[in-house]
Formats: C-alpha cells, sequence, structure tokens
C-alpha cells in the first residue's frame, strides 16, 4: 500500500464506535488532506481533489473557495478541539498530576492514530497558511502544550517551565511519529505502546 493509499484509508477509517455520517463537505475535506498529506500541497490540485471525490470543479467551489480554504478547514478546528480536550482532561483531575498525565496521553495517543493525515499537514504545511490563520493556529498550538507544562511542573516541582515545554515537544514527537506504522501491530497494541512510552519517558526525573 502506498504512503497516499495509506493516508486515505487512515481518513476512512473511525477512532472507535460508530461514526456519525459525514456530510458532503467533510467527505471532500478528508479527501483533499489525504491528498495534501501524501503529495504535498503544491502538489494538488483542485482538480485532483474533484476526481478523487467525485465532484466537478464548480461543485468543489460551492463548498470552498479554494486548497488554501481547505487546508484552514482541516487545521483549525484539529487545534480548538486539541485545546478543548486538553482543558477537558486537566480538569478532570485538579489534584492528581499523575492522573492528568495519563489522561492526556491517552487523549493524543487516540487523536495521533486517527488523525495521521492532519498530523502530517501540521509538520509540512502550516506555513502555507495566510499570516491570520497561522496566528490563530500557533496560538492554540502553544496554550495546549502550556496545559502539559503545568501537568509536568505539578509532577515535578523542581522541573522550570522551559524545560517542561522541551519534555512536551518531546512528548509530541514520540505520540506524533508512528500514526502510519502498522503492519504487523495492531492498532490497539500501538497505542498501548506508545502510552507507556511517552509515560515512562515523563515519569522519569530530568535530573537523573
Amino acid at each position: 500500500m502506498t504512503v497516499e493509499e495509506q493516508v486515505l484509508a487512515a481518513a476512512d477509517a473511525p477512532a472507535s464506535g460508530v461514526r456519525r455520517r459525514r456530510s458532503r463537505r467533510e467527505e471532500i475535506l478528508e479527501i483533499a488532506v489525504g491528498l495534501f498529506a501524501a503529495r504535498g500541497y503544491h502538489g494538488v490540485s483542485m482538480d485532483d481533489i474533484g476526481s478523487a471525490a467525485g465532484v466537478t470543479g464548480p461543485a468543489l467551489y460551492h463548498h470552498f473557495a479554494g486548497k488554501e480554504a481547505m487546508l484552514v478547514a482541516a487545521l483549525m478546528p484539529v487545534s480548538d478541539g486539541l485545546l478543548a480536550g486538553g482543558r477537558q482532561r486537566v480538569a478532570e483531575h485538579p489534584e492528581n498530576a499523575r492522573a492528568a498525565l495519563e489522561s492526556l496521553i491517552d487523549f493524543h495517543v487516540e487523536f495521533a492514530l486517527a488523525n495521521p493525515a492532519v498530523i502530517a499537514l501540521h509538520l509540512h504545511e502550516l506555513d502555507r497558511l495566510p499570516e491570520e490563520p497561522r496566528r490563530q493556529i500557533r496560538r492554540l498550538q502553544r496554550l495546549y502544550v502550556e496545559e502539559w507544562v503545568g501537568v509536568l511542573t505539578a509532577l515535578h516541582p523542581k522541573l522550570p517551565a522551559g524545560e517542561a515545554r522541551v519534555l512536551a515537544h518531546a512528548a509530541f514527537g514520540l505520540m506524533n511519529s508512528t500514526p502510519f506504522l502498522g503492519g504487523e501491530v495492531d492498532r490497539q497494541r500501538r497505542a498501548a505502546l506508545l502510552r507507556a512510552a511517552t509515560l515512562a519517558a515523563l515519569l522519569a526525573d530530568p535530573d537523573d
């Protein structure tokens, strides 16, 4: 299976349980995201997206003004959702930093495995956005990081906030690095391995 086929298959696979029926706009957006992730933003035309979605050019423009609008529509809600989800997980464990960390890790691992194409876009295509939406997404990302920083500094009281940010970004790198790796390892086991590795890394005393 090619990388492009993996991305598109992952976009169509539900993370868990029964998935609600998507709107036509959402279907087109998922196809566009998969193509952007596999070929690169500049390697995909509106005609390519229309062909993959079975939609003519004019019908595409009924849903989106262009590729740039698709990229904004793909990335902005994800950043919003990560922040909202992270805040909720932390709020559920106000007096227990270990439990909050475990919940954050569970949340992010599920996101990473369910959204490989979006991760690829964040890593490689965010700078394609206009300044204002790019600035908004960066702000949401920073606020999400601070949720992790708060938990890590509560767990390790001597840890400076700057060093906690380093650890948080390292954890994201670990959790976001393997969505496309599978093959002989099923999704449930991959999730378990990612959770265990990330938790072990963040529980370790940074000064040891």
